[in-house]
């Protein structure tokens, strides 16, 4: 639910955001808003434009078109406009970076201080919460070691404490759990569900199409840096895919692709050796394919990466 529909003042508004470099548009014409205790994801292939939009949100890169305003005052104070006034905007917020930038010389509680300082908060104030920032990441225990001496997992949730030192409503959270096992990436997740049941709002990039799904309010899928889709994460999957969706594979399984079996699905793909068949019934399909007992299905509900495939299409795209 947008920020409009919601009836509620948008703590950002991205307007008709555009960035080009040299003859290629990253971003093209990209508007979205995000509602107080919304958490908004973005998706989309390498080069989408996701992790550039981010940057321009944050002040870190001029857009050449469009608006980007943030309301993270008390109501009715006057929305602040990027990047005209970005010292003011990104003291209010708080980032989780793809990349690690811990203080490695500074302990987790070190971290969390000095962090704080360049926020004009002082020590008293910084000392007072960094306890509960340590205990909201499970890392009290840690509170003496240095970043060189965490887990991948431990890493992120003190970047996600870190980014909670001066109590931001907002967090820009850029593909946060990227190189963490299921257990930390699971972790978390619980942790940013806090936040969002706490009443914080989140901008997320992410890879993870299960973490969008569990995470997300409201979706923005990129692609070529323009916005193709938008909605809820169920209701993208209603309104774009079959219901049910059976992979086969196997050997033998490419020449289903010749077979009448491809009749009774509304669409069919192949993708290496696994073919994947979308249909509004699965049962008369499932019959037919116990003819290739040598084959493996799996039938199951159709999901956000079957969305994602479906809008970007199958092809590998590199880092751009």
């Amino acid at each position: 639910m947008s920020a409009e529909v919601a009836g509620l003042q948008a703590l950002v508004r991205v307007a008709h955001l555009g960035k080009r470099y040299g003859a290629t548009k990253v971003v093209d014409d990209l508007s979205f808003s995000i509602a107080p205790g919304e958490c908004l994801g973005v998706i989309g292939p390498n080069g989408a434009g996701k992790t550039t939009t981010i940057r321009m949100c944050l002040g870190l890169s001029s857009p050449d078109t469009g608006e980007i305003d943030y309301a993270l005052g008390d109501p009715g104070e006057a929305a602040l406009a990027m990047p005209q006034h970005a010292m003011a905007i990104k003291a209010r917020l708080g980032v989780v970076s793809q990349i690690d930038t811990l203080d490695p010389d500074f302990t987790c509680a070190e971290n969390l201080l000095v962090y704080g300082r360049y926020f004009g908060m002082r020590d008293a104030q910084i000392r007072k919460r960094i306890p509960e920032l340590l205990e909201f990441a499970s890392l009290t225990h840690k509170a003496s070691a240095k970043p060189g001496e965490l887990s991948g997992g431990m890493k992120r949730r003190l970047s996600l404490a870190r980014a909670l030192v001066n109590d931001p409503r907002l967090l820009l959270l850029d593909e946060p759990t990227t190189g963490l096992d299921p257990q930390a990436r699971h972790l978390m997740w619980e942790r940013l569900q806090l936040l969002l049941q706490q009443g914080k709002s989140i901008l997320l990039t992410t890879h993870f199409m299960d973490e969008a799904e569990r995470l997300c309010s409201r979706l923005l899928v990129l692609d070529h840096g323009r916005k193709i889709a938008e909605g809820t994460p169920r209701t993208l999957i209603a309104q774009h895919l079959e219901p049910d969706v059976v992979e086969v594979y196997g050997l033998g399984a490419v020449a289903l692709m010749d077979s009448p079996v491809c009749k009774l699905a509304a669409r069919v793909e192949l993708s290496g050796e696994t073919v994947f068949f979308y249909t509004q019934d699965a049962r008369q399909l499932l019959d037919a394919l116990s003819a290739w007992p040598q084959l493996r299905t799996l039938h199951r509900p159709a999901n956000l990466e079957d969305l994602f495939l479906k809008l970007t299409g199958r092809q590998i795209r590199e880092d751009g």
